[in-house]
């Protein structure tokens, strides 16, 4: 739980740290969040593949605890934005690494929180999604992405050949639009009024951040909280896209997809970048098994799952530029699509 903690609060720290004083601060968490995770991934050993099947102490407490500094976090940035105390130069350091932590850490442990059992903790990565202008996330996660994984009626699991920039925009509007469907039939199923849709929920939690944000900074306040959303919700799909990039599910006789498998995601064992995401990046155990707590996920043998050529973080920024993309994984994928033998 300690390098959990580090790897998690320390950026959190220089990036408050920034908000408030400015000066070198924002500087140091933006290098944190990229030079010195890169660093240190290469220079790890890489992480054990078993983790014993035990609870730690203070998972749950770590998780609140990230979620709630980075709701401070965003509203200091939007403080410091409307303040006009920082340089344009310091000011946009800040944006940055605010969108880095809160893209990666802080969407991280919202998707922990959102599989947690305890209301109040489910609850707590809602507030920090519908912060973001994701909010349907929470219902569109576990009610379509979990259930559909790594086939067509996944909009968040991108086929061969997709490039990001073409899947970003699909994938948010069929996670939407699939996302209300699912709760919608649930609703349908409890005999529930329309009234207590969940999205009513997550808009209006969207809507009170906005005008937090507008009290906070003004005018240029609202332009960072939504500049800062638009850029944490992008990592929550570029994550979605690295993570399961050309895998599918092969259709039984009977038409329905093969269960979901270890072969289903990509993973990563860099100890650095799965300290700081909450062990996202053992992706294959997590869809085994949801609502296990990330200090206990276990890493599949490369040759049991897909193993990411280089950490999450980096891939994803390969994923930006489509041909360098490609080039490194369409081989992979089409390899673990072959029939296993």
């Amino acid at each position: 739980m300690a390098a959990f903690a580090a790897a998690t609060l320390g950026p959190l720290a220089l990036a408050l740290a920034g908000a408030v004083w400015g000066g070198p601060w924002p500087w140091l968490a933006l290098g944190a969040m990229t030079l010195l995770v890169a660093a240190l991934d290469r220079v790890l050993a890489a992480a054990p593949a078993e983790m014993p099947d035990a609870e730690y102490p203070g998972s749950d407490a770590l998780l609140a605890v990230t979620a709630l500094g980075g709701l401070v976090l965003l509203g200091l940035v939007v403080r410091a934005a409307g303040g006009g105390t920082l340089s344009p130069l310091t000011l946009g350091a800040l944006v940055l690494a605010a969108g880095l932590w809160l893209g990666q850490v802080g969407n991280a442990c919202a998707h922990e929180l959102i599989h947690r059992p305890q209301r109040a903790l489910r609850r707590l990565g809602i507030a920090h999604y519908a912060a973001l202008l994701f909010g349907h996330h929470a219902s569109a996660h576990p009610l379509v992405h979990h259930v559909h994984v790594a086939t067509d009626r996944d909009p968040n699991s991108a086929p061969l050949g997709q490039s990001f920039w073409r899947f970003a925009g699909r994938a948010w509007r069929g996670s939407f639009r699939e996302g209300w469907r699912a709760e919608s039939r649930r609703l349908g199923r409890a005999g529930r009024a329309a009234w207590q849709h969940p999205y009513g929920g997550y808009v209006l939690a969207t809507v009170c951040a906005g005008a937090l944000a507008w009290l906070l900074g003004g005018v240029a306040g609202v332009a960072v909280w939504m500049l800062i959303g638009l850029h944490a919700s992008g990592q929550l799909l570029l994550t979605d896209y690295v993570q399961h990039y050309g895998l599918r599910r092969r259709t039984r006789p009977d038409g329905r997809p093969e269960p979901v498998d270890e072969r289903h995601s990509w993973n990563s064992p860099h100890r650095a970048s799965s300290a700081l995401t909450f062990n996202a990046p053992r992706h294959s155990d997590h869809h085994a098994h949801p609502s296990r707590a990330y200090p206990v996920l276990a890493l599949p043998s490369d040759r049991d799952a897909p193993r990411l050529p280089r950490s999450l973080p980096v891939m994803g920024t390969v994923a930006l530029i489509p041909p360098l993309w490609r080039r490194m994984m369409d081989r992979r994928a089409r390899r673990w699509m072959l029939p296993q033998g």
